[in-house]
């Protein structure tokens, strides 16, 4: 499906690859972003597209010379990584429960840490930076580190997935955890300080940005690199600890070499060039699809899962969706759905099944197949997955 040129009266226009119409709120938060003077050529909005704060999550804006702190989100470097191994399905068989519970042992999950620092987190060269950080979190480095290679709460998952042709992957989901969060606060805050002091009258106060050339602009964006680099390591380290744990299982503990890994961000922003320009890109819920790029677009527990390749379409920002997105709000999934629910939606997968991920039931999701069709022109499937085994945050 190409994507459609919303009727919302704004000088910068909204691309749209949904297949729904936005609600009142979304229309109005769509128009807030696309009504700031530099947001550059127009906005793109991906099928998954839903309610977030300040700008949509599924949205892609190009900034010239600002950045909008809340529109990159709490959650610096949230993203995916996936890895396909030399192993086929038969040998899973009667291990699944050990292997969750091995996985839960081995990775923290929620707002738990890690009890010791293993080597290859302190050996990581960016903790020499962490004194240029914000003052705000400069008591935060210990907890950083016992931190790193956890997998946090909410929608992050760690899965065993089968792909058509039956082989193993590995995949995971997760992000920059409290030092992310705690970063992106203190320089929200500041943004919206600004904001005021400036008398900006804003439509929305979370869309408070930085001006580039600033040292607010400097020091937020050294903090994001570094928020961002800290989200991909994170998940670097929880996959190798996965990886020993399946070759434990598989393989009698023999180190095997995957046919493929994949490791990307879906909240983040990098700097660019799109239609001949410098610019920088923030992608709230959307991932990088880039020509030959390598993607990863999770379904929820229970339905299909994705690997992608980019299409580099221009209009998108050379962007697709980073999931199926949500169709009911925590809360309301919690109201809608019962136990029963969630144990027949995730027949066939070992996981959890209770009160605790009831608002992560798949019904709370939109349906992974329409969010593909609607974004043929942005990616190409690689693979198509389906989940066996999943431990949620």
């Amino acid at each position: 499906m190409p994507y459609e040129k919303l009727e919302i009266p704004t000088q910068t226009p909204v691309l749209s690859w949904a297949n729904h119409p936005l609600g009142a709120e979304e229309t109005k938060m769509a128009k807030n972003v696309a009504s700031l003077p530099f947001v550059f050529k127009h906005v793109a909005l991906m099928p998954d597209v839903h309610l977030g704060k300040g700008a949509l999550v599924g949205s892609v804006l190009a900034t010239k010379e600002a950045i909008i702190p809340a529109a990159v989100g709490v959650d610096i470097g949230c993203g995916m990584a996936a890895i396909k191994m030399p192993f086929t399905g038969e040998k899973l068989e009667g291990k699944l429960k050990k292997i969750r519970l091995d996985i839960e042992a081995a990775i923290p999950t929620g707002f738990n840490e890690n009890k010791d620092v293993e080597k290859s987190v302190t050996n990581w060269q960016q903790w020499s930076d962490f004194k240029d950080l914000h003052r705000g979190v400069q008591n935060l480095e210990t907890k950083a580190m016992k931190q790193m290679g956890s997998l946090g709460g909410g929608n992050h998952f760690i899965e065993v997935c089968l792909d058509t042709e039956n082989y193993v992957w590995l995949m995971l989901h997760s992000g920059s955890r409290n030092i992310g969060n705690n970063l992106a606060q203190c320089h929200i805050n500041t943004a919206k300080e600004l904001a005021k002091m400036a008398d900006n009258n804003l439509a929305d106060p979370d869309l408070a940005h930085f001006v580039a050339g600033t040292p607010e602009f400097a020091s937020y964006w050294n903090d994001l690199q570094w928020a961002q680099e800290y989200a991909r390591f994170n998940r670097d380290v929880m996959m190798a600890r996965f990886k020993r744990i399946i070759e434990k299982h598989l393989a009698g503990g023999k180190v095997t070499k995957p046919l493929l890994e994949v490791n990307c961000h879906h909240n983040y922003a990098e700097k660019e060039v799109h239609f001949g320009e410098d610019v920088y890109v923030t992608r709230k819920g959307a991932v990088r699809a880039q020509t030959e790029d390598y993607g990863i677009i999770p379904g929820s527990m229970g339905a299909k899962s994705f690997i992608v390749k980019g299409k580099g379409n221009a209009h998108s920002f050379c962007s697709c969706s980073h999931g199926a997105g949500r169709l009911l709000s925590r809360n309301k999934a919690k109201n809608v759905y019962t136990l029963d629910d969630l144990i027949e939606q995730t027949k066939g997968v070992e996981c959890r099944k209770d009160e605790g991920v009831l608002d992560e039931i798949p019904g709370a999701y939109k349906p992974i197949e329409q969010v593909m069709a609607n974004q043929a022109d942005l990616i190409e499937v690689v693979a198509t997955l389906k989940q066996v085994l999943c431990v949620k945050g």
